[in-house]
């Protein structure tokens, strides 16, 4: 079972690995200390063009997020049903997951944050009152169903183009 202070280092690592990633790819990348709600680093290129990156990691597993990030997701008489999807406030941030393999050996996926919505519409079951927990709202994305989006570096240089 994962502590805090685990998951606490899984983001860290996660966060540097991404940094040091960008460095090596010549980009100049920026984590934050804090926590900032949209996304966890910035990134420019050599023309000091800039964007934000959304960073995830973890050990193995899957990424784990709340699905009413991205959908509207009302109760009645105990039974979730999905109303559609949400607006997202950029829909084109850049997101960064890394799968934590061992040193060299890590994985990055690069998706956009609309990338994340369709496959949690695609995913996602609403839950009821027969649920083991009606009142969750969980989804989740494994590397395997991301592969697609495997070293997918190109896509940070097209964010950083537009």
């Amino acid at each position: 079972m994962a502590t805090g202070r685990g998951m606490q280092l899984t983001r860290q690592i996660g966060e540097h690995l991404v940094a040091a990633e960008l460095g090596r790819l010549g980009y100049i990348a920026a984590p934050f200390a804090g926590n900032v709600p949209l996304y966890d680093l910035f990134a420019a290129d050599s023309r000091g063009h800039a964007i934000p990156i959304q960073v995830k990691a973890i050990n193995g597993g899957s990424w784990q997020f709340n699905a009413d990030a991205f959908l509207d997701i009302e109760v009645k008489n105990g039974e979730q049903v999905v109303k559609g999807t949400k607006k997202l406030l950029n829909p084109k941030l850049l997101c960064i997951f890394v799968l934590l393999v061992e040193r060299g050996k890590d994985e990055f996926y690069l998706f956009h944050l609309s990338d994340l919505q369709k496959h949690c519409v695609k995913v996602y079951k609403p839950r009821g009152r027969s649920s083991k927990n009606p009142d969750s709202r969980h989804c989740a994305v494994s590397p395997k169903e991301f592969s697609r989006f495997k070293e997918n570096w190109e896509l940070l240089e097209s964010a950083l183009q537009q």
